[in-house]
């Protein structure tokens, strides 16, 4: 039995000054608009949210109440940045069980209740507390930072190719009215902006966002039987990988990609995946984390992602669009809503409903990559039409 995302809804990124279920009503409410569906027509609520930054001990009661959505078997979901995506997995797997037949998914977060220097010390908390966090003092920002290196020292990657990951992810949100920053940047200013945790720059780094987003999913007896338009799961790969990253292969490189990739490309039998899409969107946490996920889902070869971004491959008219709607990097960061968010944007893409961000399309497939913490969780999601 199929499953298919037939309504999709997204808030506005950025800095809101509205209550977390506010906020996720906005999406909720667009994406059942989208999906010509009532609150009573959903059998299942499905609740991401890390919730670290935020004001409530248990966001997904809150949400689910506020949301209409009381007394549908809500379900929490939280897998760091890659909680989105394991919600939308939670809910795919009701569905292709049986247990349900239209569900919903709603990725929301909060991220702008506490200070700059808090929000970082909270996120390096996310590693290996004990043995990284505590002794070493580690965040995120310093994790991708030995990523950084690490490829820049194997493969000779440059602080100019990651600066154009950057640009092209704020050229692309300037056209996205829903996007955390809508304005474009230039390589100079990447490359004088503030050092954060050498070599990345303040520009090299994704905000600190609140936003949700939400996606209505069906089986396709439900697609049938209420005439709904469905953008179909054509596979789905997951993996993770270990928390301490001392005991990880290389910093170069994020295993748990490689195979949640692997497992993708086999359930839909690709064996070529820079030619099997029309577009893609994957986790730019901070611009090594794009180039770094060019190779690990093989769209060029290992070592080549700087090279990838430098001729243009992954920018709109290059051999695959990548986050046409600006990315971590500039549509936005809110955690957990970041992997609903990729569904939202495949969905527009697919339908063509992208406007000036629209891609030409020749397959009418795309992926979702999405990444939790640095490589502890991976998901890559492909999608038909």
């Amino acid at each position: 039995m199929r499953v298919g995302v037939v309504g999709v809804g997204c808030s506005k990124f950025g800095v809101r000054d509205v209550t977390l279920q506010e906020i996720a009503f906005e999406a909720v409410i667009e994406a059942l608009k989208d999906a010509n569906l009532s609150q009573e027509e959903i059998d299942l609520s499905v609740v991401g949210c890390v919730g670290t930054r935020s004001y409530e001990l248990m966001p997904t009661v809150v949400i689910n109440e506020y949301c209409g959505f009381s007394g549908k078997g809500p379900l929490g979901v939280e897998a760091a940045c890659a909680t989105g995506s394991a919600a939308v997995y939670t809910a795919y797997s009701s569905i292709k069980s049986g247990i349900s037949d239209i569900s919903i998914v709603i990725g929301v977060e909060k991220m702008t209740e506490v200070d700059t220097a808090v929000s970082a010390a909270i996120g390096g908390r996310a590693g290996n507390y004990l043995w990284e966090h505590h002794f070493y003092g580690t965040t995120f920002p310093a994790y991708y930072a030995m990523h950084a290196t690490a490829h820049m020292a194997r493969f000779g990657t440059t602080e100019k190719q990651m600066a154009l990951v950057a640009v092209k992810a704020h050229r692309n949100a300037a056209k996205n009215p829903k996007a955390h920053f809508q304005k474009e940047i230039t390589v100079e200013e990447v490359l004088s902006s503030k050092v954060i945790a050498y070599p990345l720059k303040l520009y090299d780094c994704s905000p600190i966002s609140d936003g949700a987003s939400a996606a209505v999913l069906a089986s396709e007896k439900a697609v049938k039987d209420y005439g709904l338009d469905a953008v179909w799961f054509e596979s789905i790969g997951f993996s993770s990988d270990t928390s301490n990253m001392t005991m990880r292969e290389n910093f170069f490189s994020l295993r748990a990609t490689r195979i949640a990739a692997e497992m993708a490309y086999k359930g839909a039998k690709i064996s070529d995946p820079l030619r099997s899409f029309d577009f893609a969107t994957v986790h730019d946490c901070f611009t090594i984390a794009e180039i770094i996920a060019y190779e690990d889902l093989g769209f060029c070869k290992k070592g080549k992602g700087g090279e990838f971004i430098e001729k243009g491959e992954s920018d709109f008219g290059g051999k695959i669009p990548v986050n046409t709607f600006g990315g971590l990097k500039a549509r936005g960061h809110p955690l957990a809503a970041t992997g609903v968010a990729m569904v939202y944007e495949i969905v527009k893409q697919l339908r063509e409903e992208a406007g000036k961000l629209q891609v030409d399309l020749k397959h009418y497939r795309a992926l979702t990559h999405n990444i939790g913490g640095t490589g502890h969780f991976s998901w890559v999601f492909i999608f038909g039409r």
